[in-house]
């Protein structure tokens, strides 16, 4: 699962909420409407593209236990969150997602469990459906074993379709996250017709956006402009044709934009992230951003976090922006882009998205679309999402890898 993924799954979901919940987009900045439950890092897959931080192990330790996650999960509740995902690294290798399941439906969430698949039995998908969990979402990562196992670096390829058959078989929405990249890319049309051959009722294509481990592997992993001009042409073609039953979203990569995503929806509006550790987080890659305190639900309540703490105010509204987003025409927009992606390229978080064409840092990402082309840095070896590499570049090891950062992604 892909921050882009999730990023676009909170617009779509955020939509569903306030058909279902009556709540306006004016108010949207005092009651989040999708809880994400990052319950632990820990992961049997070491995919290229992971979103998770780069340093995760030092948020390895300490994960929350049953009983504080239920606690968040009533917290955020009282709040008026009610789209709840579960996901990591990987849930499933935590044994009590069932208990965290069937508070869950207690409470009234519509849960969602976000996996690779791995760890997912007959028994455990039973026990989940007799919980009331609401939905699956599997990734799945190509039509093709070789590449399915290169990119995880592991040998899940069969173990995914056997579990793509349990969900259906379970009565589940079949829902699929595609990450797509330079490795199959190429692969659109038979990954699409996968995914109907599966069952697929949804099947989302996010095209990689750059953070954690993606970053670290931009230069491999990124395709070229044509190529996915060429992929969304495609889909748009699958998707006209009446024989087509799928619903299909096509997740567009920031960096061949002319304008920014919304981040989340923007800071602090709908989404709220309790990580393995208890952090409480506006967006996957918050902690990246420089002399920001985050709290932690051992330490305070959700309440706190959403409404009071500096760090979920930090860039609500527009009051913090510099030129050009300060008088620009379309800054309700984008509401000035990703303050992640701002800091982590070019060393301010408070000036315009580099994706966007009016920002200053525009270069910086013209330079990277370059680089992804330059056959030396290609060449060098994906740095793989695993405990070791994670150890690597926190002790500095991998800096070749890291240096043009301003924080560890």
């Amino acid at each position: 699962m892909t921050q882009a993924s999730l990023g676009e799954s909170v617009v779509q979901k955020t939509v569903h909420a306030q058909q279902n919940n009556g709540v306006s987009a004016a108010v949207t900045h005092t009651q989040p409407l999708w809880l994400l439950a990052e319950v632990t890092y820990r992961c049997p897959l070491h995919c290229a593209f992971c979103y998770n931080p780069t340093d995760y192990d030092k948020h390895t330790q300490n994960e929350l236990t049953t009983e504080q996650w239920i606690e968040a999960l009533r917290d955020a509740r009282k709040l008026g969150a009610i789209q709840l995902g579960i996901s990591g690294g990987e849930p499933l290798l935590r044994d009590d997602i069932e208990d965290i399941v069937i508070e869950a439906k207690k409470l009234g969430y519509y849960s969602n469990l976000i996996t690779s698949g791995v760890g997912l039995t007959e028994k455990r998908i039973q026990a989940f459906k007799d919980g009331g969990l609401d939905h699956i979402q599997l990734s799945m990562h190509d039509i093709t074993e070789e590449i399915n196992n290169f990119i995880t670096n592991t040998k899940t390829f069969e173990l995914k379709k056997k579990v793509a058959a349990m969900i259906k078989n379970h009565g589940y929405p079949m829902v699929l996250n595609v990450v797509i990249h330079r490795y199959n890319i190429g692969h659109m049309k038979e990954i699409l017709e996968m995914a109907q051959a599966l069952g697929a009722d949804y099947i989302e294509l996010a095209n990689t956006q750059y953070y954690g481990w993606s970053l670290v592997n931009r230069n491999q992993l990124m395709p070229t402009k044509e190529q996915v001009d060429e992929a969304e042409a495609i889909t748009n073609e699958f998707r006209a044709n009446p024989n087509n039953k799928m619903k299909i979203f096509f997740v567009v990569p920031d960096y061949f934009s002319d304008r920014p995503k919304k981040c989340m929806n923007g800071w602090g509006e709908v989404f709220m992230i309790v990580t393995a550790n208890g952090d409480v987080l506006p967006c996957h890659s918050a902690r990246s951003l420089p002399n920001m305190q985050f709290p932690n639900v051992r330490d305070s309540g959700l309440a706190y976090a959403w409404k009071d703490s500096p760090a979920f105010n930090k860039y609500r509204g527009d009051s913090w922006m510099k030129e050009p987003c300060r008088s620009c025409s379309e800054k309700e927009n984008d509401l000035g882009g990703c303050r992640c992606q701002a800091f982590l390229l070019s060393g301010d978080a408070e000036i315009a998205d580099p994706v966007c064409t009016k920002s200053p840092y525009r270069h910086l990402i013209d330079q990277a679309i370059e680089d992804s082309k330059n056959p030396v840095l290609v060449a060098q070896p994906i740095v793989f999402r695993n405990d070791k590499n994670s150890k690597r570049i926190i002790a500095g090891e991998l800096n070749d890898r890291v240096e043009g950062f301003h924080s560890l992604p």
